[in-house]
């Protein structure tokens, strides 16, 4: 029997360079991309939604500035990088500066620079973060009499919780302001500054006059630098992709199509390859499953409110066309909830046109679609979210044998068990639960659908019909069909390829429930 081959370790969760390195873990190949980096500017900022591979960059990096050439045998920089110089590097890494106040923030602050003077010798009896900073480059530079390189990992960790609390927002980021304030005066003495995070807050409320950092967030020569590409997937990760097909009984087409369709579709720029979401990708090819791996690492709690905050429901989750000044937009004073869904990586760029200069924004993947689907259940019924999501697995099984007779059965019986909700004595709020539910089974849906005499309220693609629902408030689902004839919403549909459905539901407000409904 011929021996299975062994594969190097998948690094989930590694976020070390020279561990994965040194460990033999898989390493996907960045070094070009930060060859290419190097050479655009010495200042530079990266936005990319979490656990895409910022960490592990900004450690690449430092491995590369302290001239560990060994460590990068093999990769695309170990030959085309002829000098090696060894600078010295102070890193910085704010993720542990989450959920603090100002006093947490400025002990923080203190904690972790006093660890880099202490590896310089430093005894700093110095107040102010900004001081000690400066200290610390100045030192670095005479005691090697090289420049100083610095990077700044998630930046932005600090003031993320504290958005919506404006006085707290504006001592938080005075405090971060004052701590990056040495990047601009040492200019003299630094080689190279890099700096990561999620959201973009302006140059003026964070980093001062700092007006020399370049943002390379939406440039295409920088597209695949966080993540992983399908190509990289192909070529790099390809024993791993039959090994995830072997294990789940299918093709390797078929493993590539599941596992595109959950963890791919992410552009940061256009054009762009398709990337995919490592941390989710990792485990998946890891475990030989797939799981919402992304949402399961993270509540996004601060999300769901600020959804609430702009009146964005369910059913606007989908292609909507914006200018980049739209999304690619400083967090503060936020006027909408696109640069929050944009940089946290709820949305995505899937297309842009050159004449209007309009990018096109809408969900990357099944997996961001079906988790935020998930956490905005709670809004519309207000109940355990896990046995919601047990009526939502038997409903799908019900779709899935297309028994849409059996499906509002079941969600009719589902509702009858949950407390009354608020606000829920008007159409839209039973439009937006269908929207979240038919989403959570994987199916196609869009709300008010323009037909020559009206709008559809809610069509959606089974795969093996098209169903045309119209749905009222206390009155009968027979008036509802009526509507459906009367407007004739099926010829609008006439060339889908698919039999038209037509559905006529009628809500009870009282009971807060399906009364009643017709299927045509």
């Amino acid at each position: 029997m011929e021996n299975k081959r062994t594969l190097k370790r998948l690094p989930v969760g590694i976020q070390t360079f020279e561990k994965i390195v040194d460990e033999d873990y898989l390493y996907i190949d960045k070094t070009e991309c930060i060859y290419k980096m190097l050479r655009h500017s010495n200042y530079i900022f990266l936005s990319r939604p979490r656990r895409f591979g910022k960490s592990l960059l900004v450690s690449t990096l430092q491995s590369y500035f302290e001239g560990k050439r060994e460590l990068f045998k093999g990769l695309y920089i170990h030959d085309v990088e002829k000098e090696w110089t060894e600078y010295p590097v102070l890193k910085f890494s704010m993720a542990s500066a989450k959920h603090t106040d100002a006093a947490q923030l400025n002990s923080f602050l203190g904690t972790m620079l006093e660890r880099e003077e202490q590896r310089w010798g430093i005894d700093s009896h110095r107040q102010y973060a900004n001081e000690r900073l400066t200290d610390l480059i100045l030192t670095a530079h005479k005691m090697t009499g090289r420049k100083v390189v610095v990077l700044i990992d998630e930046y932005d960790a600090p003031l993320l919780d504290v958005s919506n609390n404006g006085v707290l927002l504006d001592e938080m980021r005075q405090i971060m302001r004052n701590f990056y304030s040495p990047l601009k005066d040492c200019d003299p003495y630094l080689q190279f500054v890099f700096i990561t995070g999620i959201t973009k807050f302006s140059q003026l409320s964070v980093f001062s006059e700092l007006n020399n950092l370049k943002n390379i967030s939406l440039l295409p020569e920088f597209a695949t630098i966080c993540g992983i590409s399908e190509e990289e997937v192909l070529n790099q990760m390809s024993d791993y992709l039959d090994d995830y097909a072997e294990a789940n009984g299918i093709t390797r087409g078929e493993a590539m199509s599941e596992l595109k369709h959950q963890y791919d579709g992410y552009h940061f720029t256009w054009p762009s390859p398709d990337m995919y979401n490592p941390f989710s990708l990792l485990n998946s090819l890891q475990d030989k499953m797939l799981k919402s791996y992304w949402f399961e690492s993270g509540t996004p709690t601060f999300l769901i409110e600020k959804l609430r905050e702009f009146h964005f429901v369910p059913s606007m989750f989908k292609p909507t066309m914006k200018m980049a000044s739209a999304f690619d937009a400083p967090m503060e004073s936020l006027k909408s909830v696109t640069p929050l869904l944009y940089q946290s990586g709820y949305i995505t760029i899937k297309g842009y046109d050159k004449v209007s200069r309009l990018y096109t924004l809408d969900v990357p993947n099944r997996e961001i679609r079906i988790g935020l689907m998930e956490s905005l259940l709670p809004n519309y019924v207000q109940v355990d979210p896990y046995n919601g999501l047990t009526s939502v697995g038997q409903m799908y099984l019900a779709l899935y044998n297309d028994n849409l007779e059996e499906m509002l059965r079941i969600l009719q019986e589902y509702l009858l068990t949950i407390p009354q909700c608020d606000n829920t004595n008007y159409e839209g709020h039973y439009q937006q639960l269908l929207y979240v539910i038919f989403s959570l089974l994987g199916r196609y849906v869009d709300v008010e659908v323009r037909t020559s005499d009206g709008r559809v309220d809610m069509v959606m693609n089974s795969g093996k019909a098209l169903y045309l629902f119209e749905l009222k408030l206390n009155k009968s689902a027979e008036a509802a069909m009526s509507q459906i004839n009367l407007k004739d919403y099926p010829s609008r549909f006439a060339l889908s390829g698919l039999p038209i459905v037509k559905v006529g539901i009628n809500f009870d407000s009282v009971r807060h429930t399906i009364d009643d409904w017709v299927i045509e």
